[in-house]
């Protein structure tokens, strides 16, 4: 079985990069020249930051799973009431947060909310529809969370 090496390629422009993280570099680059915000390139790692009012957005190429990870911390797992606060994170899972979703990254005990794509095939205004979304929903909740939840 062969399997076809990721394209790596934006179908707007037709541009092709030579790999994820020359793409990502473009996109960030691309997105901080739009919104005017400024935005470093990916480190060593494939991580680089942006910000969305309150909402601090990880942008990460994890090349060697193949996704893109878009995530921003939004407060600690409350000590109490926790079914209450998972099942409210759950529901707003389902529709209220659209192409991303909330998620506990266990290691640090922390709420976050997190889109998960693919990188191959992955063009700009997917990126940027991601990354606005993710900040809209994080800057959204994070402060109505913790009011409700104490933290």
């Amino acid at each position: 079985m062969h399997l076809d090496a990721p394209t790596y390629s934006d179908r707007t422009t037709g541009h092709v990069f030579p790999n994820a993280v020359a793409m990502v570099n473009a996109y960030v680059a691309r997105f901080e020249q739009r919104a005017g915000l400024p935005i470093r390139p990916l480190d060593e790692s494939g991580y680089t930051q942006a910000r969305r009012g309150s909402a601090t957005i990880g942008i990460n190429v994890v090349d060697d799973h193949g996704v893109l990870l878009i995530i921003a911390p939004i407060m600690p797992v409350p000590k109490d009431r926790r079914e209450a606060f998972y099942r409210r994170i759950l529901e707003l899972s389902f529709l209220t947060t659209a192409d991303c979703a909330f998620a506990i990254d266990s290691a640090k005990d922390e709420v976050v909310v997190r889109a998960l794509r693919r990188l191959s095939g992955l063009d700009y205004e997917e990126f940027e529809d991601l990354l606005d979304t993710v900040g809209r929903v994080a800057d959204t909740w994070d402060n109505v969370l913790k009011h409700e939840f104490g933290c």
